[in-house]
């Protein structure tokens, strides 16, 4: 019977569609990569690919068998952050992933009211990247993500925090830095900061406008986000804007005297909220969960930015 690492390596052939940019993505050899990928048809019993001499295409019984091996590496996966989860549990502790300020200062209610209620839980903090790929994988080591919300999908659920205004972000040498707030006819031809091409569109799309706009900016910088980091570092000088929650706007202005926030009138909200697996196992996300909904419907956070 073939492997787990078998299928990993016959999958990442057929995203590639080579087996040296293949094996230079596995950081293996070619000739090892060229073997596995023979002995997997062998022990199958039909060609999973067409040799050429640019590379590989995927046989009519090699696009079949792709949807199961990804399949069953899923299902490996999934099975994996469940025990990691079940473990994390069993120990009281949960994982909290976040983008943008750190939950504990832009949502610090929210975690005052958890740790009532469970004084012996062991909260770790950690900063994710942009929302990139399926957002189930995106989550994967993490129990729980608080974040505007990232691609809808099958399996994810969603409990919002904060439903709040956007703001922009400028530095202060922009040349709308000076204005007290802006409409969205006001920005929509400014230049914007450019996301990573693996950044979720819809979500890199929501901080450059675009739901409003109809489609991305015109104009965009030539260097690309992939974490809240890069994003500040683009925006360390009057090239480009963005727009983020207006809480999370004013902390970044806090922390870094160069930037300001420009609160955005008419724009729809942004929904800060918790994302997390289903069936994740973890009962502490039940107890965070539910002093979300309750911080939700009570509307305080806001007022103690």
């Amino acid at each position: 019977m073939f492997s787990q690492v078998q299928l990993h390596y016959f999958v990442t052939v057929s995203e590639e569609g080579q087996i040296t940019r293949a094996a230079r993505r596995l950081h293996l050899a070619q000739p090892a990569l060229s073997q596995a990928i023979a002995h997997l048809e062998s022990e199958l019993g039909i060609d999973l690919f067409v040799r050429h001499p640019r590379g590989v295409t995927l046989t009519r019984a090699g696009e079949a068998f792709l949807v199961k091996a990804r399949a069953a590496l899923a299902a490996e996966a999934e099975t994996a952050q469940m025990g990691l989860s079940l473990r994390r549990a069993a120990s009281a502790a949960i994982v909290v992933g976040f983008v943008g300020p750190p939950p504990m200062v832009s949502t610090p209610a929210l975690f005052a009211t958890f740790a009532e209620r469970n004084p012996d839980a062991q909260i770790s903090f950690r900063d994710l990247p942009f929302p990139r790929g399926a957002t189930t994988t995106w989550l994967a080591d993490v129990d729980v993500a608080v974040c505007q919300l990232p691609m809808s999908e099958q399996g994810v659920s969603v409990q919002p925090v904060r439903v709040e205004p956007r703001a922009v972000v400028a530095h202060r040498g922009h040349a709308l830095a000076e204005h007290p707030e802006v409409d969205v006819a006001d920005v929509l031809e400014e230049t914007f900061v450019s996301y990573h091409p693996e950044v979720q569109p819809t979500w890199a799309g929501f901080h450059s406008l675009d739901d409003h706009r109809g489609g991305p900016p015109r104009r965009v910088t030539s260097d690309n986000a992939l974490t809240s980091l890069q994003m500040l570092g683009i925006m360390s000088s009057p090239r480009a804007i963005t727009t983020v929650p207006y809480a999370d706007a004013k902390l970044a202005r806090q922390v870094l005297p160069n930037i300001v926030a420009i609160p955005l009138r008419d724009a729809a909200p942004a929904a800060v909220s918790l994302v997390w697996r289903e069936g994740a196992g973890n009962p502490l996300l039940e107890d965070l969960v539910q002093a979300a909904t309750r911080l939700a419907s009570g509307g305080d956070e806001l007022d103690e930015l």
